[in-house]
Order: structure tokens, then sequence, then C-alpha cells
């Protein structure tokens, strides 16, 4: 028998496997409440929407172009949306600084591929989003924690960097609602990112899936847009921005985009040609009518939605967790994080969760490059009904009182 092992590439070593995409199983469980998967509430996709938009299309005279191979940009008419809602956002650029991706997953990995050699390191939040992580990996970096909050300076990042025999290429960060976390980065702490961007010479990725998501407070300026004001346009920029319609419009059609300076976007470019050469036409000409069409009013419905499902499991929290449990108030997005007392593993909880109580959740320390926050854990609300959410918090808070009672 082959040994396969013996064949792989050093960074397929550095691969594992996602803990989230293996809960999801969890959902197909009808004795689970589940509140693991991060993703949005299959009732509320605009699937008649859609089905106009896929009967126009392959009816009419654009269904040859539709089932054809396309640019490796992406469609002139779904970048052109693009456009116009990054315009919207204080943020101008044209169609040369837009490629459209297969989810913006896709476009974490051609980041990867674009910026990093081995030994290179990633400033990442401590959490960050798991998928970014193994994103990363295999393109062999070394992590190091960015907490744009702290007074570290960019002399403190270069020497830790520089110890580990590579440069600092990019700080990644989502600062809208974060995976896992669901905080937001202020506006102040964003401008500070950018100045010490500018200092360590390195690129910031802003990684902003959750970005429309918002139920209370006031917008913050993109960092796109803030580096934009502050350098004279996109093409003098050190951002990239990657959008997605999979927590807005639909997750399954596989699109979202970077936006960055046209110089990075050509290079971006190359890597999608050798990878899948374009993204899917027929999808990309479905998403751009549906989001001319109710891209506003569908997020406006949807958002009211989660909102009353996010207050639902704050208030269940405030009930039934014990003392000694810490978790965020997030202003939009699908996460609450929580902080269980030290000496919790929530690994170990997670399988006793579901054994005895049916209610499953994210372990935190899946989000940690180095393993830690063992005693965290990340609770997803976006698909989970007031009565369910009431419940499965009620479970939940009474383990954690018997767990928290039995280490005393």
């Amino acid at each position: 028998m082959t040994t396969w092992d013996s064949l792989y590439a050093k960074r397929a070593a550095r691969m594992r496997a996602s803990e989230i995409r293996e809960l999801l199983k969890l959902l197909d469980r009808p004795d689970v409440i589940s509140f693991a998967g991060g993703i949005p509430d299959q009732t509320l996709f605009p699937a008649e929407e859609f089905k106009q938009a896929y009967e126009a299309i392959l009816a009419g005279p654009e269904a040859g172009r539709a089932l054809q191979y396309g640019v490796s940009e992406g469609s002139e008419r779904l970048r052109s949306w693009i456009g116009s809602h990054m315009r919207g956002l204080g943020i101008e650029c044209g169609p040369e600084n837009i490629l459209v991706t297969s989810g913006s997953q896709q476009g974490l990995d051609y980041i990867g591929k674009l910026f990093l050699s081995e030994g290179d390191t990633a400033l990442v939040q401590w959490p960050t989003y798991l998928g970014a992580l193994q994103a990363f990996n295999a393109y062999e970096p070394t992590y190091d924690r960015l907490d744009p909050g702290t007074n570290r300076s960019a002399a403190d990042y270069a020497a830790r960097a520089e110890a580990t025999g590579g440069q600092i290429k990019f700080a990644y960060l989502s600062p809208d609602f974060a995976n896992p976390t669901g905080l937001s980065v202020d506006l102040a702490e964003r401008r500070r990112l950018l100045s010490m961007a500018k200092e360590l010479g390195c690129a910031v990725i802003e990684d902003s899936p959750y970005e429309a998501l918002r139920y209370d407070g006031d917008p913050i300026d993109p960092i796109l847009a803030i580096d934009c004001q502050a350098s004279g346009g996109i093409e003098n920029t050190r951002t990239l921005y990657c959008g997605s319609f999979s927590k807005s419009l639909s997750p399954g059609l596989r699109l979202g985009w970077i936006c960055a300076a046209s110089a990075v976007i050509s290079r971006l470019v190359l890597i999608k040609q050798a990878s899948d050469l374009n993204t899917p036409v027929l999808n990309q000409e479905a998403m751009a009518r549906v989001a001319e069409l109710c891209f506003d009013s569908h997020t406006a419905r949807t958002n009211a939605i989660y909102k009353s499902r996010r207050d639902a499991m704050l208030a269940a929290l405030e009930n039934h967790m014990p003392d000694g449990v810490r978790w965020t108030r997030p202003e939009g997005g699908m996460f609450i994080w929580v902080e269980l007392p030290a000496g919790i593993n929530a690994a170990e909880l997670l399988q006793r969760s579901i054994e005895s109580v049916g209610v499953a959740f994210v372990p935190g320390g899946a989000f940690h490059p180095d393993g830690s926050g063992g005693n965290t854990m990340r609770l997803s609300f976006s698909c989970a009904d007031l009565q369910k959410i009431e419940e499965g918090i009620s479970r939940l808070g009474r383990l954690i009182t018997e767990t928290v009672t039995s280490t005393v």
C-alpha cells in the first residue's frame, strides 16, 4: 500500500478539521438544541426572488452566457453592484478594485497564498475566526496577538516577528461583530491599527461578512474607508476588504468579494485563474439581480428577527447563568462569546451538554492560535427561535451551575 503521509507536503501537517463544520452535523438531530452553527436561518432566505432570477436568466437571451465560462475578475453586473455597495460605505472604487470569489473563505485562502511565506507573521485577534486560521495555516505562518485596544508598540511586534525568522505581512481582523466574540473595533482603534500597519509596512485584512447585520448603535467607517481618506484614494491604501453575501442573502451560492488597490487585485486574479478559472457566472448573475431588487429591504427584515433572538439569548443568559460566567453584548452579527470560570473545560462540557441536556455550542479553544481559551465558548442565536433559546440556555445554565458547584 502507498504510504501517503510520506508524500504529502510539509504544510499538510498544519491542516486540521474544523470543529464547527463537524458540529454542523448536529443541526440534523431533532433532539439537540444547537447554538453551534454560525449560519443564517434558511427559512429567511429570499427563495422566491432567487427562483425568479434564475428563471429569467435561463429563459432569456442571457442563458448561454450565464452557463459559459466567465472572466476571472467576476461578472460585470455583480461587480457593479458591489462597487455601488462599497461606495455606500465610503469607499470610492471601480471594477478594477473588485474580485469576486467563491465565498469570502476562498478570498482568505488567496490572501494567505499571496502574502505568506514560511515563518512570516500574521497578526490576528485572540480569539479569531477559525476559518481564517485554516486558510492561513497551509502557508506556514507564525501568529502574534493583535489587540488594537492596547498600547503595544509596532517595534515590539516587529521584534517578535524577526525573532521567528520572518516579517509581518498583514494584520487580520473582523472589525464588525467578529466571529467568534461578536465584538466590534471602535473608530479610534481602527485608526490606531492603520497607523501601526503603516509603521510596520504591512497590509491590513478587513474581514467583514457581518457588516450589514447591525441591530444597535451607529455604523463605524470600514477600515478601508478610513484608509482611503487618509491616503488619498483606494490605489494608495494598504487595506484589503473581504465581503460576503453568505450572511445576508445566501451562503449556498458561495459568493464573496475582495475590494482593494488594483495592483493587489491583479495579483489575486492570477491566483483565481490558476485555482478555479472563475466563479460560476449563473450564480453571479442571479445574485446581482436579487441584490439589486431587495438587498436593503431583505437585510432590514432579517435584522429585526436576529435582533429579537439576540435579545432573547442575552436575557436568558442573565436569568440562567450562575455567578462567575461572563459574556459579550454584541450590537450585531450572530454570536455571543461566553467565558466560564477558570478550571471548566468547554470541550469536555460540550460532550456532557449534548449527552445530558441536548444543547450544542462551540468550545472556544478552536478560535485561539495557541490552543488557549479552554474555558470559553461561542453561542450562535441566528437559527434558534425564541422558545428554543429560552429552553436551551436554561438547560445549559443548569449544567454549568452543577459543574461550577462540583468544582468548588
